[in-house]
């Protein structure tokens, strides 16, 4: 995928449409709808963080463009009790707000454009984002203005340089992470992701990585 090119999937108004149908689909039939790429990807990202030991129940959590609210609605079911997800999509906080209370999980959902300043959320002990560095990239208006302003966000939303940044990504290779958040993270870790072989060389399906601040 081109990184530099614009996309709808970029754009606030094909994800509130997309889950506008999703929640009809879940009051019509329960179905909490599709999960955008490599669906396993957010239960390595759990089991991962589940290993951590200085990662206890009791850290505060904040999911980036959290969607129908899958992935944290998996950290309540292993115990966590302080989970927030944001998303610039009204529509998806509404869907995964809905998720939580059939569920009766306490989980705290907010309506946050991720390239703007969000202060008011408070800071975290883990930080996660799938796939919405991607959709940040792929914004048809200045998407290297808004990853570097979405980036800035992330640094002051992490509480401390033992925070952590998890981030998987379909768009871009961990090298290409490093490279383009090296003036404010440092790589912590590599989620290991299936690989496929074309050519003779090796790739990845898809990329997790874990950073820290500098």
């Amino acid at each position: 995928m081109d990184n530099e090119h614009g996309s709808e999937l970029g754009t606030q108004e094909y994800w509130e449409s997309s889950y506008n149908r999703e929640i009809k689909n879940y009051k019509s039939h329960g179905d909490v709808g599709e999960i955008w790429f490599d669906e396993d990807s957010q239960q390595r990202v759990i089991d991962w963080l589940l290993k951590q030991e200085e990662i206890t129940k009791e850290a505060r959590v904040l999911d980036l463009g959290c969607g129908n609210g899958m992935f944290l609605v998996g950290l309540a079911n292993e115990g966590f009790g302080q989970l927030t997800g944001v998303d610039y999509s009204p529509k998806a906080v509404e869907l995964a707000q809905h998720i939580a209370q059939d569920n009766k999980l306490d989980i705290s959902y907010k309506v946050a454009d991720l390239t703007q300043p969000q202060d008011e959320l408070g800071t975290f002990d883990v930080v996660h984002d799938k796939g919405t560095y991607d959709a940040v990239s792929l914004c048809p208006d200045s998407p290297k203005e808004k990853r570097a302003l979405y980036l800035a966000t992330v640094e002051k939303l992490l509480c401390s340089a033992d925070s952590l940044f998890v981030i998987t990504s379909c768009n871009w290779t961990e090298d290409e992470l490093e490279q383009s958040f090296a003036k404010k993270f440092v790589k912590y870790h590599s989620i290991p992701t299936p690989t496929f072989k074309f050519g003779g060389k090796v790739g990845n399906v898809v990329t997790s990585v874990v950073f820290k601040k500098l």
